[in-house]
Order: C-alpha cells, then structure tokens, then sequence
C-alpha cells in the first residue's frame, strides 16, 4: 500500500515537472499564436499585415496636357523614383500613378498628392508569418512539436490538481464546458446551418 502511494506521489510530481518546464518552453510560441491567431481572425475587417501610410505632398501646379507630359512632370516635381509602371487619367487634371506595390494620386491643377504606400505591422506581421507557416521546411516542424508539446500541456493539465478542485471534482465541468464550445459550433455551423 505505501509503494502504490509512493508511486502515485512520484507520478504527480513528474506530472507537474513535466507541465512547468514544457509550459516555460510554450510561452513565446503561445504568444505568438495568440496574437496572430486574433489578428487573423478578423482579416476581413483589416489587412493584420500591412498598414497603408497616405503622405499629402504639395508641388508646383502642372498645366493639363497629354498623360505621358504630365507624367513625367509629375515624376520630377514630386522628386519621384522614375516613371511609374502604370498611369491612369481619371479626369483632365487628375492622374494616378503606380509603382511597384505603392501609388500617387495627384491634382496637376491644385498642386496635390497623396502618396500611399504599405508599411510592415510591427511584429504582427512577423507573427502571422510564423503563424501560417509561410517559411514552410523546418518551421513546420517546429510548428508542429509546438502542437505536441500544447497537447502535452493539455494532458497534464488536466491531472495537476486532486480532489475536489480537481478533474473527480469541479474540474470536469470546466473540461465539459470547454468541450460543449466547439461541439456546439460544430453542430450549428455544419450539420445544422
């Protein structure tokens, strides 16, 4: 009876090294996933990646001519990198200019432009690079032993505590909960709706 108990013992100190160290190791990964996973989540409302800078320039009015005229024009007063790879003419005296990844829109009359380009979002864009596995080779590998070590996380979890604060007691309501969230999704959203 003392060596079962003695083993018991044992098995839930391992089980709780096992839970603190693997959740030590987790926690930048966690991080990471949590952030981008939300970001994510909600791409359909604003790029998580990129934001767009809109930069209003002011420059000496160009008289309305021929696209090609106004457009180099434009390139030289607004100190521009070279000729766009596209322009459009929307109107006499408005003209947009694309580049690679980046655009001017200008009023040659009024002397104005907005320049718009995309910028990085700090880190964010770096998490959801992570996140979706764009690096593809040994970060896939890592992303997965990231998921083995969540689900060794999980288990673990679920044996930490004894009794009635524990997975016997009110600890299966907790499991039962989590579970009913995304059986019930399940349901509603694929079988159901």
């Amino acid at each position: 009876m003392a060596e079962s108990k003695r083993r018991r013992l044992q098995w839930r100190r391992w089980n709780k090294v096992i839970h603190r160290d693997v959740g030590y190791i987790c926690v930048a990964l966690t991080i990471v996933y949590a952030v981008s996973g939300v970001a994510v989540n909600h791409i359909h409302d604003w790029n998580p990646n990129y934001k767009i800078e809109r930069v209003e320039r002011t420059f000496e009015p160009i008289p309305v001519s021929d696209r090609e005229t106004m457009v180099a024009l434009a390139v030289e007063r607004l100190d521009l990198p070279g000729l766009p790879a596209e322009s459009f003419r929307s109107a006499p005296s408005q003209v947009q200019l694309f580049y690679d990844g980046w655009s001017v829109e200008l009023d040659a009359e009024a002397g104005t432009a907005i320049v718009e380009r995309p910028r990085d979002r700090f880190l964010l864009r770096d998490f959801n690079f992570l996140h979706l596995n764009h690096p593809k080779g040994l970060w896939t590998w890592v992303a997965d032993m990231f998921g083995v070590l969540l689900f060794l996380l999980a288990v673990t979890g679920l044996f930490m505590l004894k009794g009635r604060t524990g997975l016997a007691g009110r600890g299966k309501w907790f499991v039962a909960a989590g579970l009913i969230v995304p059986l019930a999704f399940l349901v509603l959203l694929r079988y159901v709706g």
